[in-house]
């Protein structure tokens, strides 16, 4: 938090000037409060914890040794015993390694960057990923259900000037059984969507423009057609799940539609209390924000707007934690 610029008293007060002097401090003070309580959410990312995340589910990180790079990142195996960690994998850049035989990565200054882990071998069929871009001195990442579900992720940011956050899949996610998650999201969402967790299951839960149905052609190939319509949008069910074809460079419009608001006034489009109520909507991305951390997830590809995605930015990056379940 900014401290107020320090006022130098004048040269030599007289008694009118020294109060015009203290009134206008005070105001000034008033003043930089207020801006201070209204001021919005956080543009680059989550709100911070308001102090060191506690939960005992991160373990302890006093003896997370200090980056040469930008940031340090230690992998976690959090699959409550269903693989040892020498049965947990991690890539990047090429380089693989099991966690029990290196649980950090000293990362460097990268543009796009993926990071995989995979569980049982190091090309397992079990294998989700996050993405960041890691600049000199800022980090910004998130985890993604763009695709599919893969494994339960989640990861906790800690930077240097204290801000620390975690994004990602809930707790439940992590501890529940793997049957029960795919059970779940099947009970949870309507007959078009049941087939997502049931046609590449046990290993993912695939994104809706990813199933043959709702493409061109599909049984459910017209599931948004009629809605997308009625806001003026000619644009495929497969393009508007993918924010693809004309949507591609309109992350508002395809937001809208996918969360059903499109054809809500402009100042309710952003409010999540006014998200997937209706069909048709993008009930795959409803799922993973239902079961994220604080709400916030990516569903599809501009999940972003209104700040709903697993994003984070900051500067001064300290250390990534990423907790890798089953």
């Amino acid at each position: 938090m900014a401290t107020t610029p320090h006022m130098p008293a004048p040269a030599h007060p007289t008694g009118t000037v020294r109060t015009r002097t203290a009134l206008a401090l005070v105001l000034a003070l008033a003043a930089c409060l207020f801006t201070l309580t209204q001021a919005p959410a956080r543009a680059d990312g989550p709100a911070a914890s308001g102090g060191l995340i506690t939960d005992d589910f991160w373990g302890d990180t006093s003896d997370i040794p200090p980056a040469q790079n930008v940031l340090q990142v230690k992998v976690l195996n959090r699959t409550n015993g269903a693989y040892p960690d020498d049965q947990v994998y991690w890539t990047f850049n090429g380089e693989t390694h099991s966690i029990a035989e290196q649980p950090y990565l000293d990362m460097p200054v990268n543009s796009s960057g993926r990071m995989y882990f995979h569980l049982g071998s190091p090309d397992g069929p079990y294998y989700d990923f996050i993405e960041f871009t890691v600049g000199d001195n800022r980090f910004n990442g998130n985890t993604t259900r763009v695709d599919a579900y893969g494994l339960p992720l989640a990861m906790r940011l800690h930077t240097r000037d204290g801000y620390d956050v975690e994004v990602g899949d809930s707790r439940q996610l992590f501890t529940e059984d793997r049957a029960t998650t795919f059970q779940r999201f099947v009970d949870s969402v309507p007959e078009p969507f049941k087939v997502l967790a049931q046609s590449q299951a046990p290993y993912r839960i695939i994104a809706p423009a990813a199933d043959p149905s709702f493409r061109p052609g599909g049984a459910n190939a017209d599931y948004f057609t009629a809605y997308a319509q009625s806001v003026g949008v000619n644009a495929s069910t497969a393009d508007i799940f993918s924010c693809a074809g004309s949507l591609a460079g309109d992350a508002e419009r395809c937001a809208a539609l996918n969360r059903h608001v499109a054809t809500l006034p402009a100042d309710q489009q952003h409010d999540p209390a006014q998200f997937y109520s209706a069909e048709p909507a993008n009930h795959y991305a409803k799922f993973w924000h239902d079961n994220a951390l604080n709400g916030l997830a990516y569903g599809f590809p501009y999940d972003d707007v209104a700040d709903q995605s697993s994003y984070v930015s900051h500067d001064n990056p300290e250390w990534l934690l990423v907790a890798v379940g089953f």
